[in-house]
């Protein structure tokens, strides 16, 4: 049996990098509402449904206001996605079959846990606090970081600067706990749903599947990524949020959540990061898969 082409690591990072770029700026309001949905507080009257809340805010404060804090998310999923790429890709190289190139599904698995542990400490967690807490902010009676004077770079800053190095990093308990666990599902289900394919088909191991197949399997696997980890996700938001000080821990977040809002109040907003995670499925492996072969990996 040959064995499997092994990628080289900077095409990884160069189409990890493109295809998490192109995938935030087209996913953008889908994260915004699911943010928004799960900052809410329990008494607000507020509506529940993602879409009405994408058209309220657009129609209320402009369409540029379901894009607060996309910038920060662009380029924290550009690294995300470069970093992902380049350390699964790294890590299945380390755990192949020497002799036949194969990678089993445990092994699979342990690989997407170790690119969601490598990108939510490199990348995720200070951009997502970024987003975060200006998604936050732009709901404040008074918003402090939405002063159209100054301009955006200007607001950043004061933000980065406010928040501080121990700001930033507030809450990458939670998202190294749902990076490791979004990677090891979504990476590993992605990689082994490929594998029974092209077993199935009698494909080349080194050759990548159709635009459509790599689509429809990308999707499938973020959307039995976002109901497992959907509880992990919303105690990050509420970690990161300007709030959070309220919460001691994440294990006092999560006990607090349940206690105070009931189990349901963890998959608040599950519907439009299920709505974003499904297109950035297809969206990224599809590009991801497509860049590879314009680089001859």
């Amino acid at each position: 049996m040959s064995q499997k082409k092994q990628v080289d690591p900077l095409h990884s990072f160069l189409a990890g990098s493109l295809a998490g770029a192109a995938e935030a700026c087209t996913t953008y309001p889908f994260e915004f509402a699911k943010t928004r949905l799960q900052l809410i507080d329990k008494s607000s009257k507020a509506s529940r449904n993602p879409l009405t809340l994408i058209y309220r805010t657009a129609k209320t404060q402009g369409i540029g206001s379901i894009y607060v804090g996309c910038p920060a998310f662009i380029v924290g999923n550009t690294a995300k996605a470069g970093v992902r790429f380049l350390g699964f890709d790294a890590i299945k190289n380390v755990l192949r079959d020497p002799k036949t190139g194969e990678l089993s599904g445990p092994r699979g698995v342990v690989a997407g846990l170790g690119a969601g542990l490598l990108e939510s400490v490199v990348a995720v967690t200070p951009f997502e606090a970024i987003k975060t807490a200006l998604i936050d902010d732009k709901q404040s009676a008074s918003p402090r970081y939405h002063n159209n004077g100054r301009g955006i770079l200007r607001n950043y800053s004061t933000l980065v600067y406010d928040q501080g190095f121990m700001g930033l990093y507030r809450g990458v308990l939670p998202v190294s706990m749902r990076q490791a666990a979004n990677q090891a599902v979504r990476l590993g289900c992605y990689n082994k749903i490929k594998t029974l394919i092209q077993d199935y088909t009698n494909s080349p191991k080194d050759k990548p599947l159709t635009s459509g197949l790599t689509f429809v399997v990308g999707a499938f696997s973020g959307v039995v990524t976002v109901y497992a980890t959907m509880p992990i996700d919303t105690v990050k938001t509420r970690m990161q949020s300007l709030n959070s000080s309220k919460y001691t821990s994440t294990f006092n977040c999560f006990a607090r959540i349940f206690k105070e809002e009931g189990l349901k109040t963890f998959w608040r907003g599950a519907t439009p990061r299920l709505g974003r995670l499904v297109l950035s499925g297809g969206i990224v492996f599809t590009i991801y898969e497509k860049v590879l072969v314009v680089l001859g990996a």
